[in-house]
């Protein structure tokens, strides 16, 4: 009856101790799953989060380089578009001296191919915004050689400034010859525009 006794008596204790061992083990799992797996599932959430917004920010300043590397391409090709037209103006910071310069280019082609001029006539000076046109008329005698007239005009169109006809009347006097030839013609270029007045200095 003793041994009985005994040995039920350490099965109890057993029993309490797998109990014991089993309670333990749970209350460790719910520590760990508390403190350890719930903070890192937090973290890897709050992770990912701050991943996703670098992501969009990295995204927004990519842009934001593109536009403006676009926006410097764009100025920089219209800024070399404007020195090319820059360069074909007339020189001269006043009409006077602009229609000096256009001019002497035509003086020094009517020399070339025989043109005699009778009169040179400063035009008034058009404003057209950002340039203004200074036109200057030619009266001249008669050619013997209209092969004079189209160099005098293909060498005045292609200089390097701008230079254009843009009125040009001529008499033939007997068409059976037309060698014999005079006129006048409007010869134009531009030079810079007036620039801007500055608000706040204007008169009122």
């Amino acid at each position: 009856m003793k041994n009985l006794s005994l040995s039920f008596l350490k099965g109890t204790q057993i029993a309490h101790k797998k109990l014991l061992w089993g309670l333990i083990a749970a209350a460790a799992g719910v520590l760990l799953y508390f403190y350890g797996v719930l903070p890192l599932a937090e973290a890897k959430k709050k992770a990912g989060e701050e991943i996703a917004l670098n992501q969009k920010v990295l995204s927004k300043y990519a842009e934001i380089l593109q536009g403006r590397k676009n926006v410097e391409e764009n100025l920089e090709r219209i800024l070399k578009q404007n020195e090319e037209v820059q360069k074909k103006l007339l020189p001269g910071e006043t009409p006077q001296l602009s229609g000096a310069y256009l001019q002497d280019i035509i003086k020094k082609l009517s020399d070339k191919y025989g043109l005699s001029l009778r009169s040179f006539r400063i035009l008034e000076p058009k404003d057209l915004g950002l340039y203004r046109k200074i036109s200057l008329q030619i009266d001249f005698n008669p050619l013997s050689s209209m092969m004079n007239l189209t160099h005098f005009i293909y060498d005045l169109e292609h200089q390097e400034k701008e230079i254009f006809i843009s009125d040009m009347d001529l008499l033939i006097f007997n068409p059976r010859m037309p060698n014999n030839i005079q006129g006048n013609m409007v010869i134009s270029g531009l030079m810079k525009g007036e620039k801007p007045k500055e608000k706040g200095r204007e008169k009122g």
